[in-house]
């Protein structure tokens, strides 16, 4: 077995547990590599933000994803520093689950980018709203004025997009969440919809928009431009050792009593 370690760079804490962790899988047996399409597992050492680029690697190459979490609260890690003996030899012996994680696709001017949690239509002049129609299906849903929009996964539904108000859904809920950052209109509300509706939306004004997936720019549109949503065409498979229910993270996680 070979792993791809992904690691949260500049932060010495995270680079000294990187050595030890590989030092520790090398004596179980499992070897390092540096070239991703070698790897059987790619294995993120940092915060969410780490996790997220290890599971793109992981999504290009087909093969699962681990996170150690070395972040603040860590949401998609399934694992923790303290537990690295105990994890290297589960990884070695075969005991863990894996978990398929839907992803979302975006695409504009015919390049197209996917994701775990989302993707993000906001404004480049921060001193000016903009506006943005959306269609959900063949349906024209509404405009919105804002900031921006934010288009989540159930995974990503625990990052921006609830931290702009939108709801948490679990992963085991197929589904994309559209929510408004920041609107200007009389609907505000996020919306969740079936993850085989597909979403236009069309950039209305003479005010560009920058598009992102998973914080990774995708481009800039102009008025009368659009870009696509829809649910990607595989999943990521995660990486889990001991699960909680989901409401058991929700509540380990955000300190609920």
């Amino acid at each position: 077995m070979k792993v791809f370690l992904q690691v949260r760079e500049g932060r010495p804490n995270v680079e000294k547990f990187a050595r030890s962790l590989q030092s520790t899988l090398e004596r179980e047996g499992v070897g390092a590599t540096g070239e991703s399409d070698e790897a059987d597992m790619v294995i993120a050492v940092g915060g969410d933000g780490t996790m997220l680029s290890a599971a793109a690697v992981a999504h290009r190459n087909n093969v699962p994803v681990l996170g150690f979490n070395l972040g603040t609260l860590g949401f998609i890690a399934a694992a923790e520093p303290a537990d690295l003996e105990k994890v290297a030899r589960r990884l070695v012996s075969g005991d863990y689950g894996l978990e398929d994680r839907m992803t979302v696709a975006a695409t504009i001017k015919g390049q197209t980018a996917h994701g775990v949690n989302d993707v993000v239509i906001e404004k480049v002049d921060s001193q000016r709203l903009i506006e943005l129609t959306v269609e959900i299906g063949s349906v024209d849903f509404a405009t919105y004025r804002a900031d921006g929009l934010i288009v989540a996964t159930p995974t990503g539904s625990t990052a921006y997009s609830f931290s702009a108000g939108g709801p948490l859904v679990s992963p085991a809920v197929d589904a994309l969440v559209l929510t408004p950052v920041a609107a200007h209109s009389l609907f505000s509300r996020s919306i969740v919809i079936p993850s085989t509706q597909e979403i236009a939306i069309t950039v209305n004004r003479d005010r560009t928009v920058k598009v992102s997936v998973d914080k990774q720019s995708l481009g800039q549109l102009g008025e009368g431009e659009r870009v696509i949503v829809k649910r990607g065409d595989r999943p990521v498979r995660f990486v889990t050792l001991d699960p909680l229910s989901f409401a058991g993270l929700v509540r380990l996680k955000f300190g609920l009593r």
